[in-house]
């Protein structure tokens, strides 16, 4: 089956074919540094990880660039408040972010272009944007881009420059010919930072930023871009407008894929309704990525994102990474300390469970990819990967070989490693890590005193075990233990 993508621009799923065959261009917008990142920044970053790790997986060679943009009024805003110079503001952020993401596991960008460090190649696309009519210097002093000099202005949206005009949020200036035109470069006004330009000192737009930075590292055209829904309109819009203008190469990019939002479900303590809303830093409903780190995990909100597709928006409750913890214990079961696998290079077992597990191993594989070729349907893979740890445990007690039972632990460790689970390291839950070497020396205590004919004492480390939360479970091929809540 051939990879599938839910193109926004076509509004249909098309087949992918990249320009040059084993290669991806893929741009990614990134955050705005002005504050510290929340889950939903995350979200889109863990959404478009996976996008490309499956793409590495089918044999593709990414190249994958994620925008910082590091200048804006809101940036110099927190400068002016914290009166700090504004550049330390954008370090201190981006260092924050690139940590947050390398402890999230999301691969790290072939390359994070800034805007600050583009502001050349801005100038440069601007003037040749004016020069062939596509844009003008206006009497305020800013630069505009022509929205409507764009055939099909609003088909990312699929709507009319009519319908744009009197349905979207577009900021109203006297100097702009229409109310749709867009700044490409806004004229400094005293105590902010400036670049100088042809049409005196500013500072690029934040639309031409992205496209200044996609041209230059990925070329005319692009295969893939990716962002929230969010950014549909107007800055994905304005982005084909500029760069196919510039360029004179249609489309601007093959395929948009689009991830939905992420809400957070509030509710009022005072009457007890709920209500949902998009989580923001304007709204103040945001949890930072910070925060999450601490409560555990860190593969817990890549959990949580997976199990919904990425084009549906999604709600964040107080159970969600509860819920995510408990799905992600049952996936990685397989890999926990206290289980017994025998001998990884023995061929030795029942023909009849070792030949299932085998044949449960290339159906997960088949199903995992077939999903995954339908527009990046996580939870489908997802489902794959939960009936090969059921086969897994299965034909362990069935009396599988050891080295199906290797393998079949190993292809569960390679999918999930495709959705960026690191399966090899059990979720993190109360500290319970730290406690696993205690507990297996209290299990090899209870074994000795069982051999020694010690019952009553034996029962005694069960029964304190079980007190604290273990539960123990005699099998032949020995005990085994779990966190019970």
């Amino acid at each position: 089956m051939a990879l599938k993508i839910s193109n926004t621009l076509s509004g249909r799923k098309e087949e992918f074919k990249t320009l040059k065959p084993g290669e991806v261009t893929m741009y990614v917008c990134g955050v705005t540094v002005y504050a510290s990142s929340h889950i939903g920044h995350a979200m889109s970053a863990l959404t478009f990880d996976v996008i490309r790790r499956y793409l590495e997986y089918k044999g593709n060679a990414v190249r994958h660039v994620v925008n910082f943009t590091d200048i804006d009024d809101k940036i110099i805003k927190r400068a002016q408040d914290e009166n700090v110079e504004w550049k330390s503001i954008t370090e201190r952020y981006i260092q924050e972010y690139l940590d947050w993401m390398d402890a999230l596991n999301v691969k790290r960008a072939t390359v994070y272009p800034r805007a600050t460090e583009e502001v050349d190649g801005i100038v440069a696309a601007i003037q040749t944007l004016i020069e062939k009519g596509n844009a003008y210097h206006a009497s305020n002093g800013d630069v505009y881009f022509r929205a409507l000099s764009q055939p099909n202005y609003g088909a990312l949206k699929h709507q009319s420059p009519d319908e744009l005009n009197s349905g979207a949020r577009i900021e109203v200036e006297e100097a702009k010919e229409n109310a749709l035109d867009f700044a490409l470069w806004k004229s400094a006004k005293p105590g902010e930072p400036s670049w100088p330009s042809p049409w005196g000192p500013g500072r690029p737009g934040w639309h031409i930023e992205c496209s200044a930075m996609a041209l230059r590292h990925l070329g005319p055209q692009i295969d893939l871009h990716g962002g929230g829904a969010d950014l549909i309109f107007p800055h994905h819009e304005n982005e084909i407008a500029q760069s196919e203008n510039l360029t004179g190469e249609r489309p601007f990019v093959r395929y948009w894929a689009h991830n939905g939002l992420l809400q957070a479900k509030l509710v009022d303590p005072e009457t007890g309704k709920s209500s949902v809303e998009k989580m923001s830093k304007s709204l103040g409903n945001t949890l930072s990525v910070g925060k999450l780190l601490e409560m555990g995990d860190p593969d817990m909100l890549r959990m949580f994102v997976l199990g919904s597709h990425y084009r549906n928006p999604l709600t964040y409750t107080d159970e969600s990474f509860e819920v995510a913890l408990t799905s992600l214990k049952r996936l990685k079961s397989v890999f926990a300390p206290h289980e017994t696998w025998g001998d990884p290079d023995s061929t030795v077992g029942k023909a009849e469970a070792t030949a299932a597990l085998e044949q449960a191993v290339q159906t997960a594989k088949a199903g995992f990819e077939t999903a995954m070729d339908d527009d990046f349907n996580t939870p489908a893979a997802i489902a794959r990967l939960y009936e090969l740890v059921r086969e897994t445990f299965k034909g362990r007690d069935s009396g599988a070989s050891g080295a199906a039972l290797q393998k079949a632990r190993e292809s569960l460790a390679e999918l999930g490693g495709v959705l960026g689970l690191r399966m090899k390291e059990l979720p993190i839950t109360n500290g319970s890590q730290d406690v696993e070497p205690f507990i297996k020396l209290l299990v090899d205590l209870r074994k000795e005193l069982k051999t020694a004919k010690q019952y009553q004492l034996a029962d005694r480390v069960r029964e304190g075990l079980k007190g604290l939360g273990v539960k123990l479970e005699d099998r032949p091929d020995g005990t085994t233990w779990i966190f019970e809540k």
